[in-house]
């Protein structure tokens, strides 16, 4: 190294060497990429999962982030991240893996279509964004989401899965902490297309029509999906993946239980939504109704494993609206969006892959949930009320006067209101010392013994809303169309036509719960494990900022420029010293 320092010092071409060896370095570091991740919770590291996958590819994979315009500075610094990270990807195997950002506002390649439109089709819900500009704030909407494509078929990835367009910095951080695990499970769906087979319950009075189409077409996007009659079928295949009984109406019988407990016990996967009370939406055409049990006969089983759905309604200060006669004429009525407490807006705290970086879930006519103690069961709660919330008993009267009058905040006291329970671990049977004779012989006879325990891999899901993951139709057009789960119709039509009221509207995460759920049921325990990264948030404090404040800014400032005074003093110094000895 000291001869090639000597050799540029002295050398008649002494630039043009170094010239040529800045530009090789330069070359060769954007050849060759390094870093050390020495942060505490690994966030620049791949899982062992992602590694592999990226080193089995044996095609071009691309991926096309919608992440380019003028953003706040909340999803400019997510955009950044998913550079950081894709080039992290990119790094692992650069021959087959390609990313690129682009703008919604774009044209897709020789059409006149934007790419917004297409995102929209492809399942991608917009967010619609203040954005500060030259002449002052405009309304834009964007898309944080991005398309993985691999031997012709594609992939949306949800990059920024809430819906809240005032991005918080623990927003931010739940996203980043969540891009390993949306990316990776999607490249796995692209790689390995097999899909797992999800069973929807019927027989029941579960419903089959038009309110199931965004719960079947959110199915149906990642997974075979097959109706099983639970009363004339006589087990549930052990190759379904997950079951799922939605919003039941009859009364459950001890063989259709038997069935559902022994899957269960075989390693299933169960979801049960599910409305203890009969109070229905149509109801809210009379002036009142009583909301009462339906006696589904269900409470026993689901109490057997942990938790039990309880007989009453919650209320909620947060809540979703729903339009009331205020005036006007019977030819003309006057109407008015009010805030309707029996649809509470669901929380979650990311405590879980399941609800982590999840956005508002509405909720209509829900009961509460409780846990039981059960030995080697563990129980997380995903979705709950707001600090502003009760509980009513029932039997109880519901009534559109209530729209009218502001409700007593004083009532509204209770926090955290369960309403939605994951149990997972080793359950015993229900029918343990109770199942007969006839009816182990006829689970022999198929191959499926009766069975007192289930594995530890089991999981139950109960939400005491059979509502959240069925869907409504639109009233602004002349054919009505199906919405996504959850949302409101009223509130998206004055959307959708920009009326008074869209202020209200709210593109609620029960769909993205729904899909949640069943990728927490289906997945790889690699890819599980992906979603479990934290990144913690780091605040400053505030107070000890505003004390020191002066002092830091001097520091950066003024210590500076004394040190270039400095070094500049020491080296006229040096220099006096050299050259006066010289001339001695």
């Amino acid at each position: 190294m000291k001869k090639l320092s000597r050799i540029i010092m002295h050398s008649r071409y002494g630039w043009l060497i170094g010239l040529v060896l800045v530009a090789l370095l330069n070359i060769a570091g954007s050849v060759f990429h390094a870093r050390f991740d020495l942060t505490k919770e690994k966030r620049y590291t791949l899982s062992a999962s992602t590694t592999e996958l990226l080193k089995g590819l044996d095609d071009e994979m691309n991926v096309q982030v919608f992440l380019k315009g003028d953003f706040n500075a909340g999803f400019k610094k997510l955009a950044t991240t998913v550079d950081e990270f894709l080039q992290i990807l990119k790094d692992r195997n650069s021959s087959h893996f390609t990313y690129s950002f682009i703008s919604p506002l774009d044209e897709l390649p020789g059409t006149h279509t934007k790419y917004a439109d297409s995102l929209i089709s492809l399942g991608a819900t917009p967010i619609n964004l203040t954005v500060q500009v030259k002449a002052g704030q405009e309304q834009r909407m964007i898309y944080p989401v991005a398309i993985i494509s691999y031997k012709g078929k594609s992939k949306l990835v949800n990059i920024y899965p809430g819906s809240n367009r005032f991005i918080s910095q623990v927003e931010i951080n739940n996203a980043e902490a969540m891009l390993e695990f949306q990316f990776l499970k999607s490249m796995d769906e692209l790689v390995e297309p097999k899909k797992a087979i999800v069973g929807y319950a019927t027989g029941n009075g579960e419903p089959i029509d038009f309110h199931v189409f965004d719960l079947q077409q959110t199915i149906r996007e990642k997974f075979d999906l097959y109706q099983f009659n639970l009363e004339t079928q006589k087990a549930i295949p052990p190759e379904f993946n997950a079951f799922i009984i939605v919003k039941p109406t009859l009364r459950f019988s001890d063989e259709e239980k038997l069935k559902i407990d022994q899957y269960l016990m075989r390693g299933g996967h169960v979801m049960i939504f599910m409305d203890r009370l009969y109070a229905e939406n149509d109801s809210l055409r009379s002036k009142e109704f009583v909301a009462y049990d339906r006696d589904l006969n269900l409470t026993d089983l689901i109490f057997q494993y942990g938790a039990r759905v309880n007989p009453d309604l919650i209320m909620d200060l947060q809540s979703d609206v729903l339009p009331v006669i205020v005036g006007g004429t019977p030819e003309a009525p006057q109407f008015e969006f009010m805030p309707w407490n029996y649809y509470p807006i669901f929380e979650s705290q990311g405590s879980h892959l399941i609800n982590k970086g999840l956005g508002p879930v509405s909720g209509h006519f829900a009961n509460s949930v409780d846990t039981i103690k059960s030995e080697g069961i563990k129980k997380t709660v995903l979705l709950f009320t707001s600090p502003n919330s009760r509980t009513i008993a029932t039997p109880a009267v519901i009534s559109m006067n209530e729209n009218r009058t502001t409700p007593e905040d004083a009532k509204f006291r209770k926090s955290e209101i369960p309403a939605a329970v994951l149990l997972e671990g080793g359950f015993n049977s229900f029918f343990k010392n109770r199942v007969s004779k006839a009816s182990m012989d006829s689970l022999a006879a198929i191959g499926l013994p009766f069975k007192e325990n289930s594995v530890p891999s089991s999981k139950l899901i109960v939400v005491g809303d059979g509502d959240v993951v069925l869907n409504d139709l639109t009233t602004g057009t002349a054919e009505p169309q199906p919405l996504s789960m959850g949302w409101n119709k009223f509130t998206y039509d004055a959307y959708q036509n920009d009326r008074e009221g869209s202020k209200y509207f709210i593109p609620f995460s029960n769909r993205s719960f729904l899909q949640n759920c069943l990728e927490y049921f289906t997945n790889k325990p690699g890819i599980i494990e992906t979603g479990n990264k934290d990144i913690v948030l780091r605040l400053l404090d505030g107070k000890k900022v505003e004390g020191e404040k002066l002092r830091w800014q001097l520091v950066n400032t003024v210590v500076p420029i004394l040190l270039v005074i400095l070094a500049g003093f020491i080296y006229q110094q040096t220099r006096k010293r050299k050259y006066a000895v010289s001339r001695n």
